[in-house]
């Protein structure tokens, strides 16, 4: 694992995330309070969070250390990110001094920075991600970028072998409807996930929300190398029939990426993409049903699911603090 960054998991061998994940285990079952004792981790989020925030917080709490949170804009200045431009509106700070001066007061960073939705070539290439990491000379988290979200697919990783998911078994990674378009960051990194570790993935969705051609070669590559396979579809019943895992996410139209109105004309003819039991119909009984939260119930996914044996969203989001831990712990611990 590299010893300064945790930005993508295309950056690791299987192996290394295999030890990694045996690292999470090895913490789970024996903690270590002090492992990371006067060590302090930085936290940026230009965008909300929920399960990111608090298992970022107490993983480091557990393991001995410190944190600190900034919200641009709340309670601090409001930070630009564009280069080039006159900052004579709301941001009185730029990244260009306010990453690299907090990145100063730690010994660890995690930023978390949404895709900008308006210009797809510009987030596949992590423009705006990349600018910030490239301040940064500690050790540092990728918390959610445009495309990538490595911290929620490593807790995935370990929830589907906590359930004894078999690497060759049939995984279906399904859009599913949302009052608006989501950025591709977590699908993205499911994706990849999936493939590296050697399922037969399908990526399920309707048309107009097609996988970007970068980010299914990006995985095809993966799956070549694990044993795995990748292909798209938009037949729900083909899709489902065997598989042993459905994981459901929202994302925008990538046929129409950056136009809120056209996204909103098309999924409005799509109100029957939200997960219900009869999905299951040619799936194996033993099923599960995967999403990284939050999610809308009863627009995405049915109370019956979420609420149903099916449903392992709960463990997932559990995990996020297991697998954070263990990359706390590889980044900043002196002992492997």
């Amino acid at each position: 694992m590299n010893a300064k960054r945790f930005l993508d998991l295309a950056d690791f061998t299987r192996e290394e995330i295999v030890e990694l994940l045996a690292l999470a285990q090895r913490l789970q079952d024996r903690p270590e309070p002090r492992a990371l004792a006067g060590k302090i981790l930085g936290l940026v989020f230009f965008n909300p969070s929920l399960r990111t925030l608090a298992s970022f917080q107490a993983g480091m709490a557990r393991l001995g250390g410190t944190s600190f949170v900034i919200t641009p804009g709340h309670g601090t200045w409001q930070l630009e990110h564009r280069l080039g431009v006159p900052m004579n509106a709301t941001a009185a700070e730029h990244v260009r001094e306010g990453i690299p001066v907090l990145a100063s007061f730690c010994d660890a960073l995690g930023i978390r920075a949404f895709a900008d939705g308006k210009d797809l070539a510009y987030d596949l290439a992590e423009t705006n991600f990349n600018a910030m990491a490239s301040l940064v000379d500690k050790p540092l988290i990728n918390m959610e970028s445009a495309m990538n979200h490595p911290c929620q697919s490593l807790a995935d990783w370990k929830t589907l072998d906590d359930l004894a998911v078999a690497p060759r078994s049939k995984f279906v990674l399904s859009w599913v409807t949302h009052p608006r378009a989501l950025p591709l960051a977590v699908p993205a990194s499911t994706l990849h996930m999936a493939a590296m570790r050697g399922h037969e993935v399908v990526v399920l969705r309707p048309e107009g929300y097609a996988m970007p051609p970068q980010l299914l070669a990006k995985a095809r590559a993966a799956a070549a190398a694990s044993g795995g396979s990748v292909r798209e579809t938009d037949d729900r019943a083909e899709a489902l029939a065997g598989a042993q895992v459905l994981y459901a996410k929202e994302w925008g139209s990538t046929t129409y990426y950056g136009s809120a109105e056209k996204d909103a004309d098309l999924r409005a003819k799509l109100p029957d993409w939200q997960v219900r039991e009869d999905w299951f119909a040619r799936a194996r009984p033993d099923c599960r049903f995967m999403h990284c939260l939050p999610v809308r119930r009863n627009v995405a996914v049915a109370d019956e699911i979420l609420d149903g044996p099916r449903s392992v969203v709960l463990k997932e989001a559990h995990n996020r603090l297991v697998a954070q831990m263990a990359v706390l712990h590889r980044l900043l611990s002196a002992t492997p």
